[in-house]
């Protein structure tokens, strides 16, 4: 939980450098002999409302544990739990239904409330690739923590949506440590469960045929998860998803080299929950930074259409212009010297959700998540469908030569924040390149590929 709601201006990556005391507040509270006004408490103290819902039942939604650092100097994790109201996807099969059903505040549900593996393959144009693509391909997920229920939870998603068995016994699915240690993990963390599933399960929903890899740091330092990201690429990983980030400092272009700079390995990392403002390791120049969009279903030949995910000004997808990062060379925007976030984007609006099983720390079942947690590893599995990158390629770089094409949904409504008017696009979507949403999201794998 936070210690103020979700829309507050004490945001969760930018405390990654906060103060002793306030820290010293955040573990009275994270042990339950402080007070903090957070959304699961009761939805009538969540803040998080979403600019794209307008029915009369408002989606609630809070920030999960793992956005509240710690430590100080820890990276905080990306994403959010609907609390209550009625979903997008809920929406859309009372229209099938004619039956409306709401998220109830504080418990899990019998059935899924957020779109699940079917919606987001269609969604992004994948439906064939997904049912033909990704064998042979391993996802690594990193996270901090352990997730002691990670292979169970997994499977429950998966069968649950007829998805192909991803467990140990088969090979599929395999949990290590930052060591890669298959016993010695590290502590077990509910906060980080809950993302972990996330993570897990849009991998799973997007490349159903993939491997997946778990890498679990000893905690949320840089060092710590950056250690892991190594890991996954040591153990053959060539698709890398980070859900995680904080603010940037001096020491980034060192990060950079220590543990992301993996030629022939695409990396994903997603932008930040906090609109507009630049996040490590986002900012990374070797990775691909990921926006988060509001994705609802339409009337046009898509049949789904997508806008900025914003909340407030303290809330939404990250973009921003790093103060440290050089700009790599395939990007060409010209209002920002230095390395500009994102790159591609994917849902992370919490009231268009994504559907995730968990049953660690929470009341066993299915919730709905946003939060640009579900977009990295969205995207990370787009790559993974797109097959095995160049060795010697940076992958961020592909979709930049599909800028413009089909293979790209162009989203070209929404703002995460305000920035100068003389580099707009840093926070306000447009056609063609823009900080919140990038060249736009998936339409089929060609944007990923060398």
């Amino acid at each position: 939980m936070r210690t103020s709601t979700p829309n507050s201006s004490a945001a969760s990556g930018r405390w990654r450098r906060i103060g002793a005391s306030a820290l010293g507040v955040t573990a009275l509270v994270l042990a339950g002999l402080g007070t903090a006004a957070h959304a699961s408490a009761a939805p009538t103290v969540t803040a998080g409302t979403s600019s794209a819902e307008t029915a009369a039942a408002k989606v609630t939604w809070a920030a999960t544990p793992c956005a509240t650092p710690k430590h100080q100097g820890d990276l905080t994790c990306n994403s959010f739990r609907v609390t209550g109201g009625t979903t997008a996807f809920q929406k859309e099969r009372a229209a099938e239904t004619g039956k409306t059903a709401q998220v109830t505040p504080k418990a899990a549900a019998a059935t899924p409330t957020g779109y699940g593996p079917s919606d987001l393959q269609n969604a992004y144009g994948l439906t064939d690739a997904a049912s033909a693509g990704g064998s042979g391909e391993t996802i690594a997920i990193v996270d901090a923590y352990d997730d002691p229920n990670a292979a169970a939870d997994l499977a429950k998603y998966r069968s649950s949506y007829g998805l192909p068995a991803c467990t140990v016994a088969n090979g599929c699915f395999k949990k290590v440590s930052q060591s890669g240690s298959t016993t010695s993990l590290p502590t077990a963390d509910s906060g980080w469960a809950e993302e972990e599933s996330l993570d897990l399960d849009m991998a799973s929903a997007v490349c159903p045929n993939c491997k997946i890899l778990l890498v679990e740091a000893t905690s949320s330092s840089m060092a710590n998860l950056g250690k892991s990201v190594n890991e996954a690429v040591t153990l053959g990983a060539k698709f890398v998803s980070n859900s995680y980030g904080g603010s940037e400092s001096s020491s980034d272009t060192s990060y950079d080299t220590s543990y992301f700079k993996h030629a022939g390995v695409a990396i994903t990392v997603s932008a930040g929950d906090e609109g507009y403002g630049a996040e490590y390791p986002a900012a990374s120049k070797y990775v691909t930074s990921v926006g988060g969009t509001a994705l609802s279903t339409s009337s046009t030949s898509r049949g789904w259409t997508e806008k900025v995910w914003n909340t407030s000004s303290t809330e939404g997808t990250g973009s921003g212009c790093s103060a440290y990062d050089a700009k790599p060379t395939w990007q060409t925007d010209t209002g920002c010297a230095k390395r500009t976030i994102s790159d591609v984007s994917a849902v992370a609006d919490p009231a268009t959700g994504v559907s995730v099983y968990d049953s660690y720390g929470v009341t066993t079942g299915w919730y709905t998540f946003g939060g640009t947690s579900a977009s990295a590893p969205i995207i990370a599995a787009v790559y993974a469908l797109a097959g095995t990158p160049g060795s010697a390629d940076y992958p961020a770089a592909y979709p930049y030569a599909a800028a413009g094409t089909s293979a790209l949904n162009d989203v070209t409504s929404g703002s995460n924040g305000s920035c100068s008017s003389s580099a707009a696009y840093l926070c306000t979507a447009k056609s063609g390149y823009d900080g919140p949403t990038g060249l736009g999201t998936p339409q089929g794998t060609e944007a990923f590929t060398g």
